[in-house]
């Protein structure tokens, strides 16, 4: 698809100067996204009516000389998240026709500063996964090889920036929901830390993992969105140099050659403008990933059969969150307990580990992204689930709760089509230092 919708900061610049209108532009946001449904499936529902009121609205206020700070700039809204006047069926058959009567937190606050929302992105059931895919709506696919999965569970966001339809949106992350899809389809995805953006209004995973966050087209996308949502950037004119640590391996899961390589050619670029060293991993996320697998299915279970009986689940909901509740049926509290024994042991391994060190390098996910209907995969001499080998790499921040953003490194697949990407990770509350160091990489890398 050769149309794209400009980015953030350009439409904002060009609906001030009036090169465009924003009904113009909300226009060429719905036909890119309609035109891709089709093929990508990018989108849960497209909002044409509602959308091109609120450009007309924004229309207005440019013409008055008082637009606010988003004024007329089109976004997606993922469908696990709350919109006034929208359906909103968290990716699940059982709530169908489902119309929210307010927006979530973030929402409200996104669309008072002039932010349209062209549609619903789609979502994994309840965000439970990592493929998007879905037997009652049809898979997402990823615009950059449609044979291959866009990542979840944020993977509509994250296609429908890929396509070109819009430039920035509002996704989840529990365990990587929202970059894992980044990096899977090339595009920028950011979760800040837990607690900093409000919850209100949003489906719960996991209550005690779950991040809403923010997927843009490049770092500045995500950077208006933070902004506007709360997050500061550092005074530019700092002359501080961050030092990096860096982490080349989560084990069980090894890199695939690919992102290996495009890795260390990231890494080695850096080196030569910022100090890297290298971090002792060894013992360091031991146990997180199944810590946060008992976590999500304990609270996961608390969130559901505290809505629905199991009769109703068992015959509205999707097989894999059948399964997954049946499962959770027989956890035991001491499992959860364990779990956050885990939990509280590995934020702590990882503060120390970044005292002195600013940042932490790593790859997002072990490799790049798997096919359709590809359950389980082989990196090396490593076997097991798509949904761990994806996960290993992200799940751990969710755990602790840093901020952590993901950035697309150069395709590195033998077709040039598949991305990589690189993982930065900051101290708790650190978010705006974070972004701000991420717009230097993002520069320092595509000028290489």
């Amino acid at each position: 698809m050769s149309a794209r919708i400009a980015g953030l900061p350009e439409a904002l610049q060009a609906l001030a100067s009036g090169r465009i209108s924003a009904t113009a532009l909300t226009r060429q946001a719905l036909d890119i996204a309609q035109a891709g449904q089709p093929t990508l499936n990018a989108f849960a529902s497209i909002a044409h009516a509602s959308a091109l009121q609120a450009a007309a609205y924004s229309d207005r206020r440019y013409a008055a000389g008082c637009p606010r700070p988003l004024e007329g700039l089109p976004i997606g809204v993922k469908d696990l998240i709350d919109t006034q006047g929208l359906e909103t069926r968290y990716g699940s058959a059982a709530y169908r026709g489902h119309v929210p009567s307010a927006h979530a937190q973030v929402v409200q606050t996104l669309v008072d500063q002039g932010a349209i929302i062209i549609g619903k992105t789609t979502t994994h059931e309840f965000a439970w996964g990592v493929t998007t895919a879905s037997r009652e709506f049809g898979n997402t696919l990823n615009p950059l090889d449609t044979h291959c999965i866009p990542g979840g569970s944020s993977g509509g966001a994250a296609a429908a920036i890929a396509c070109g339809a819009i430039a920035a949106g509002l996704g989840t992350d529990t365990g990587g929901s929202v970059r894992i899809p980044a990096a899977l389809c090339g595009v920028t995805g950011f979760k800040p830390t837990y607690g900093r953006f409000p919850t209100e209004g949003i489906f719960p995973l996991a209550p005690s993992l779950d991040h809403p966050g923010l997927l843009g087209a490049g770092v500045a996308d995500v950077v208006l969105l933070a902004r506007a949502l709360g997050i500061a950037l550092p005074d530019a004119t700092s002359s501080v140099m961050p030092r990096f640590g860096v982490i080349r391996q989560i084990d069980p899961v090894p890199l695939s050659t690919e992102v290996a390589e495009a890795f260390e050619r990231a890494v080695g670029s850096l080196a030569r403008v910022h100090e890297c060293v290298e971090v002792d991993s060894a013992g360091l996320f031991d146990g997180a990933f199944q810590a946060f697998a008992n976590i999500v299915l304990t609270e996961g279970a608390v969130t559901h059969f505290s809505r629905h009986d199991w009769d109703f689940i068992n015959h509205h909901y999707g097989a894999e969150t059948v399964e997954r509740l049946d499962r959770a049926r027989r956890v035991e509290i001491s499992d959860y307990a364990s779990a956050q024994t885990v939990r509280r042991q590995l934020g702590a391994r990882l503060g120390q580990v970044m005292d002195g060190i600013d940042y932490l390098l790593l790859p997002t996910c072990p490799c790049t992204a798997p096919r359709v209907d590809q359950a389980t995969l082989g990196i090396g001499t490593w076997q097991g689930t798509v949904r761990e080998a994806l996960m290993t790499y992200t799940a751990p921040f969710n755990l602790a709760g840093f901020p952590a953003i993901s950035i697309p490194l150069p395709c590195p697949s033998a077709d040039g089509r598949l991305p990589a990407a690189l993982q930065i990770v900051a101290r708790p509350g650190n978010d705006g230092g974070l972004l701000g160091i991420a717009l230097t990489l993002e520069w320092l890398l595509a000028s290489r």
